[in-house]
């Protein structure tokens, strides 16, 4: 796919160090400046949009749809956020005491650490990129080494786009090896992360260590997974919406989503209707190479994952009963069938921990308000949907459904920036809300001026 130098431990200091030099420059840069630098980053992107996605085609196995639906939110990441910025830079008035004129001004960090992941390589990467810059901080960006080619070709987006270059450097390694010393640089002043809850965990506690030479608590800015459930009441208005809703969210990306579904809790009254329509639907579903666009599903990450995957379908299949899939599928590449297991109790593994992969758990509710018990039976809290006409049971999943994105009557991935604020609770991750009105605090801090006046 491509040839990346890895860094050693001397680089990586370095890098850190050069970014945080030029921090001093780039935080004085207007805000109005900083985004224009964006709006021209969004401009590049929708100029090499076929590039992108041909790119995410081959490096990540992403579908041509998948593609295009990311390649377009990282266009949609770098025209929001500088919007935003334009608005932080003119917060709204302070109460102003007689004698005084009060103002708050949002001032930028440092150098943030960038560390996305594979399963989003240009869109998370980009938004997170750019949000940090844009917010006048410098960075330093550590890809997922299954996906390092896509970031290096979003590093000559911010090129064309005028960025200063030591504004940001781009570190090609596994995160093993550099990314604690990345993120235990005294000089690093956030980490912005996406990835495992135990990696998001890792990151957290060595984030907390004080070093020698450091003289801030460090921000950590973290995504860290789900296992999103999908609500069927007996009450749906629609069951074979449910259906494709439950279907595309399980399997679209061959479910490498933070966001999918994987677990479909259903009603008792509509349970074995509802899975006739799931096994129906599913066995449609072409697996294959994604350069062919008649395939809708394409190969897992690597052969790691495949193997993680396999030994959860072979798990559930002592939890549950097989409905769909549970094998590879045919052709060449880390290809599996989409595999959904019925009868699957609460403690089960599969319903408990996230899998990462085409596999979907069933779970039969006796009525609404179990289903909800079993929705939030979960240590994650990202996503989360609920299919039924009755307004009553809509409103109590709003106040008692714990995620941080709960959708009503439709699937739970697509998060659209600007409508759909995204980032969870729990082990979800820190909530930070990315394509949302606040996110761009997470790399600010406010500073008051109070002026005494005659």
């Amino acid at each position: 796919m491509g040839h990346h130098c890895k860094g050693t431990t001397e680089i990586v200091w370095r890098a850190v160090e050069t970014a945080h030099d030029a921090f001093a420059d780039w935080s004085r840069v207007p805000a109005a400046r900083r985004a224009e630098y964006l709006f021209k980053a969004a401009a590049v992107l929708r100029r090499r949009r076929a590039e992108f996605n041909a790119w995410l085609i081959f490096e990540a196995g992403k579908s041509w749809p998948e593609a295009e639906a990311e390649t377009c939110e990282a266009i949609d990441f770098c025209d929001y956020y500088a919007r935003q910025m334009l608005r932080w830079d003119s917060p709204e008035p302070l109460v102003q005491l007689p004698g005084e004129r009060d103002r708050l001004r949002y001032l930028p960090l440092g150098v943030g650490v960038i560390i996305p992941p594979w399963n989003f390589p240009l869109a998370i990467l980009c938004g997170m990129t750019v949000a940090a810059l844009v917010a006048g901080n410098t960075v330093v960006i550590k890809p997922s080494s299954d996906t390092p080619t896509i970031a290096a070709k979003f590093v000559e987006v911010l090129g064309e786009a005028g960025f200063p270059p030591d504004t940001f450097a781009f570190l090609a390694n596994a995160g093993a090896a550099v990314g604690d010393t990345l993120v235990q640089h005294p000089l690093t002043r956030f980490v912005s992360f996406t990835g495992s809850r135990d990696v998001g965990l890792r990151i957290n506690a060595l984030a907390a260590q004080h070093q020698p030479g450091q003289r801030w608590i460090k921000r950590v800015i973290a995504e860290m997974g789900g296992k999103d459930a999908i609500i069927v009441d007996a009450e749906a208005a629609d069951l074979e919406a449910a259906a494709q809703g439950v279907v595309a969210s399980a399997f679209g990306y061959q479910g490498q989503k933070c966001s999918a579904c994987s677990r479909a809790i259903v009603d008792a009254s509509v349970y074995d209707r509802f899975l006739e329509m799931i096994v129906a639907r599913t066995e449609k579903l072409t697996v294959g190479p994604t350069d062919d666009p008649d395939n809708y599903m394409g190969p897992v990450i690597s052969e790691k994952a495949r193997r993680s995957i396999f030994g959860y379908i072979e798990t559930g299949l002592k939890e549950g009963r097989l409905l769909t899939g549970g094998g590879p599928a045919r052709g060449a590449g880390y290809l599996i069938e989409p595999t959904s297991i019925a009868d699957v109790a609460a403690p089960a593994t599969i319903f408990q921990e996230e899998i990462f992969g085409p596999v979907l758990a069933v779970t039969k509710a006796r009525d609404f308000e179990h289903a909800m018990e079993l929705a939030n039976d979960s240590v994650y809290g990202l996503t989360g949907a609920v299919y039924s006409a009755n307004r009553a049971k809509l409103d109590a999943a709003a106040e008692r459904f714990h995620v941080g994105n709960l959708y009503l009557n439709r699937k739970c991935t697509g998060a659209m920036v600007g409508a759909h604020p995204f980032g969870g609770f729990n082990m979800s991750g820190t909530c930070s809300k990315a394509g949302g009105p606040d996110y761009l605090l997470q790399f600010l801090q406010g500073k008051s001026v109070a002026e005494k006046i005659a």
